[in-house]
Order: C-alpha cells, then structure tokens, then sequence
C-alpha cells in the first residue's frame, strides 16, 4: 500500500457537511472538494440520505432538505486521492463513526408487487422516529423499542466511468456506492476499484442500525460523523469491490438477478480462497461448501446485493 510505511507521515483534514461539499449524484464530472494524498485520514460529517437539516419532531414530519428537489442521497465529496488512477484499487479504513443524535426509518413507501406479497396493500407507510444514543450504543423509537447500534455508511463508492450524471441509488461492480453491507463497521476496510482518475470518493447515507438485507427499504437513517484513512493500494488481492473486516474476509456480487450477484460474490471468495490456500477451484468451491455464509446485503436499490462472508478463523491447519 502505498503511503503507510513507517516514514509516511499522515495528514487528517476535515470535510464537513456543508451545502458546498454536498452531492445527490454520482458523476466525474463534479469538482472535488478536498484533495487527499494516499494514506491521509479525513473526518467526513454527512446527512442522513434524505438530507435533513433539522430534527423530525413527528415520524415522517417534512423539514427542510438540503436538497430540495431531491435526486438521490444527500452524499459528502467527491475527494480526489493524489495519483489514483484506474488499475489501482482505493483502501477505506473505517476508523470510526458516530452517529447523529437521531434517526428515522420508513417501510411500506411503495405500493408494489413485493409489499402486496407481504400482505400490504393499500396501506400507508410506517414510520419511525429513533433517538440515537451514541455513547451508550443505543436507539429508541417512539414505541419504547431499544436496538443495538452497529453504525456503518450505506454509500461509499466512485462514479462510472462514463460523463454525465448518474443514479446514487444502485450499487455498481464498478465504484460500488450503495452498497449497503451492515458488516462494514468501524475497523473495517473496503476495497474499491479505482474507476476515473484521482479516484473521486464520495460518502454517505448513514445507517445507525440495519439488518442484512435492508428488508423494509431504509435501516436506521442518520447523519454520521465518519473517520476514514484512504490509501491507493497495488498489491490488492482481487480485482473487484471486496472488504476486511475484524471478524471476516468479504466479497460482493450486485445484479437485477439475485442469481448472478449470488455467483459473482461466491466466485470472488473462491479466487481468494484459491490464494490462501494454494487451491484449485473446485476444491475451492467444496472447501467454500463448508465455511462460506452467504448474505443478501440489501433488496432495496434495484440491484441486487449479496456478500460472501469467510471468517478469519473458518480455515485452520492441522
């Protein structure tokens, strides 16, 4: 990796969220806000993805919005990383994050095929309206339920490759962003490939809490104080968007077919575990058979996300 030798010396800038370091798109084409060099640290504060500027006094009271004719998340960046060009893949070490003191979350939006199944037609929307208790790692909705905080960044990703603006919402195999893993907490680092030069990170949509899946649309909404160190790494063990948590090795698969984002996380694991353990594939696959969890990330972004989950300690040697 580069910049994080003993002699490197680090740098930490601060990038508030403020309405001039503030996007609701994904596009190389927008100037960056901070420029990093490889192995900087950067405290990022970010909305919660609907851009609230002040606290909902009621579950799903309007406020005002940062932005107010709203196209996708209310995101932070983008930042250019010094020297990050395609072929490189970025490093995010989540060093820490914060919630704000408050959070919301809805289900039920959309009158479609999947709510109907669910035996939700016609009905309006639920709302919840959390208090976010960071030190004690708790949230309270408005019915007195207290949940566990486990918070994370739904989007952190690069912009396509192609000009113009695009979509915040689905997650791409290319730049990731809505990735919505609830496994990518504080001591965590993904892996992104680098997409456009300088790289172009863009942060956000908080989420205080969310079960794997996101199976009501939205976790636990939230502004989100976030300290990450970014680095350009060359000796990346894939290819494609992959993470290290303190617990796991993870890799990921994003398609409108849940059959084919299925096969793309498990055929990433299986390339990394052929190079952990000097395999060939299909003894991968059976080895896989035995340690690999298969997780549906989300099925809230039109785009399927599923993640292959092996365990540091799954393998061992006898």
């Amino acid at each position: 990796m580069a910049g994080t030798g003993p002699e490197a010396r680090m740098t930490t800038h601060h990038l508030p969220a403020e309405q001039a370091t503030a996007t609701q798109v994904l596009s190389r084409d927008t100037p960056p806000v901070l420029r990093i060099e490889a192995g900087d640290r950067v405290v990022v504060g970010s909305l919660d993805a609907r851009g609230h500027l002040e606290r909902q006094r009621t579950p799903g009271a309007v406020t005002p919005y940062r932005f107010p004719d709203r196209q996708g998340h209310a995101l932070t960046g983008p930042i250019e990383v010094a020297g990050a060009v395609p072929g490189d893949v970025l490093g995010v070490r989540f060093e820490a994050l914060e919630t704000a003191d408050w959070g919301w979350t809805a289900a039920a939006r959309h009158d479609d095929d999947f709510t109907r199944r669910l035996g939700l037609e016609g009905t309006d929307p639920a709302w919840l309206l959390w208090d976010l208790d960071a030190a004690a790692g708790t949230g309270t909705d408005q019915y007195g339920h207290v949940v566990r905080l486990a918070p994370f960044l739904g989007v952190v990703g690069l912009p396509p490759t192609e000009p113009g603006q695009h979509s915040t919402t689905p997650p791409r195999t290319a730049g990731g962003g809505n990735i919505d893993c609830r496994e990518l907490t504080a001591g965590s680092t993904l892996f992104l490939p680098v997409t456009v030069p300088g790289a172009l990170l863009h942060l956000g949509d908080g989420h205080a809490a969310q079960g794997d899946g996101e199976v009501g649309g939205t976790a636990i909404e939230c502004g989100m104080t976030t300290t990450i160190t970014v680095d350009v790494v060359r000796d990346a063990p894939l290819a494609s968007i992959h993470a290290v948590t303190p617990t796991a090795r993870i890799t990921f698969g994003f398609d409108a077919d849940l059959n084919r984002a299925t096969a793309d996380a498990l055929g990433a694991m299986l390339t990394w575990l052929q190079q952990l353990h000097g395999l060939e594939r299909r003894t991968a696959l059976a080895l896989a058979s035995a340690v690999v969890d298969l997780r549906v990330t989300q099925i809230a972004n039109r785009t399927w996300g599923v993640h292959a989950v092996l365990g540091h300690d799954a393998v061992g040697r006898a």
